[in-house]
């Protein structure tokens, strides 16, 4: 047969005006049908952080997590104080068990990016066994229990660490280091990279004396210049108060002007011990002040208020922080810190005095 150019022409016009067909169906029958061409789905965008508020931090108007990008999410988690001595170290000697107060909060200590601690004793090679008086010392191989927990970071600017005198001190910087644990205060500070944001940490101490307000300024205006987040820690306050104000002759100074001066000079978010109660927050220019979070590993077991503690939570989006959130904690046996519900019975009792003390220090009725 012969094929002209005008015949071959027409074929390739007709199969450029037929109806589209799929690639021809290897079992036989019709052509296979072509997919249509999607696009991507649009990414939600994340919500715009609110401001915190007393009511983001203490009701149930709290951000909802899910809906941000958790490759941005941060996680800090803070603890009242710990002073792994007196019958805390008893305790663990006589268990035979270096873990023994962290044992039932270790999980959740763990889950956060990083975790700090403000630890009110050097851990000291052989340090005796003492029921009481106020010279503190924990053994050295309590460190495993800090490693047991993931510390990040310990503050050991407050009027304890260095009870057994500058080779005590340094030795237990030096066993806190081998063990990949920062620290904060005297004249210390650290900065710590998690996924690319970098958390600096400062420390400083105003029980029995006065808090240095230029070093404070000094030590603030290094680290921000390092780090992205900023966390400043205080030991203040006078004892056993359920707001924190100053205690004559102990902790000269007032907590409040401390805490707004240390955000005035760069600090992100300040928490507060010493006071061995649980006090309340304040929100000052958009940054959390927090005032103490109680007791958390210690043997104080004479009053229920100094049983009792909290764990705060503190979530960064980015930089910012988002949502605060907070869980009591009760000690027993004079060393070991365990959870309690927050919705209701002692742990319910704890946040809402939390909560009323954040009212107070806010001047809200």
């Amino acid at each position: 047969m012969k094929v002209t150019r005008l015949g071959i022409a027409l074929v390739l016009l007709a199969a450029a005006c037929s109806p589209a067909t799929g690639p021809a169906n290897p079992s036989g029958g019709q052509p296979l049908p072509v997919a249509a061409a999607t696009l991507p789905p649009t990414p939600t965008p994340a919500p715009a952080p609110r401001p915190l508020s007393l009511s983001s931090i203490f009701g149930s108007d709290k951000p909802d997590l899910s809906k941000f990008d958790p490759d941005q999410l941060r996680v800090l988690i803070a603890t009242g104080d710990v002073i792994p001595a007196r019958e805390v170290n008893y305790k663990m000697v006589t268990h035979h068990d270096w873990l023994y107060p962290w044992r039932q909060t270790a999980d959740y200590l763990r889950a956060g990016d990083l975790l700090f601690i403000n630890l009110e004793s050097p851990l000291i090679a052989g340090c005796p066994i003492i029921h009481g008086g106020f010279k503190f010392c924990g053994d050295a191989h309590a460190v495993a229990g800090l490693d047991y927990a993931r510390v990040a970071v310990a503050n050991i600017a407050n009027n304890h660490f260095t009870n057994f005198g500058p080779t005590a001190v340094n030795d237990t910087i030096l066993l806190l280091a081998q063990h990949n644990i920062g620290v904060s205060g005297l004249g210390h500070w650290e900065i710590r990279d998690d996924r690319g944001i970098k958390f600096g940490f400062v420390g400083f101490n105003g029980v029995g004396t006065h808090i240095d307000r230029a070093e404070m300024k000094r030590e603030i205006a290094i680290v921000r210049a390092q780090a992205d987040i900023v966390v400043a820690a205080f030991h203040w306050g006078k004892e056993y108060e359920l707001v924190p104000m100053v205690g004559a002759g102990i902790a000269p100074d007032d907590p409040r002007e401390i805490g707004h001066l240390a955000i005035d000079d760069g600090a992100d978010l300040v928490i507060g011990n010493h006071p061995h109660w649980v006090q309340g927050v304040e929100i000052y220019h958009d940054k959390l002040i927090t005032y103490a979070h109680g007791n958390f590993i210690f043997d104080q077991m004479w009053s229920q208020e100094t049983r009792e503690g909290v764990v705060g939570r503190y979530t960064f989006y980015g930089t910012r922080l988002i949502r605060v959130d907070y869980r009591p904690v009760l000690i027993s046996d004079y060393a070991q810190p365990s959870w309690l519900d927050g919705s209701q019975g002692e742990g319910q009792t704890i946040l809402q005095r939390m909560e009323r003390s954040s009212h107070l220090i806010a001047g809200i009725p």
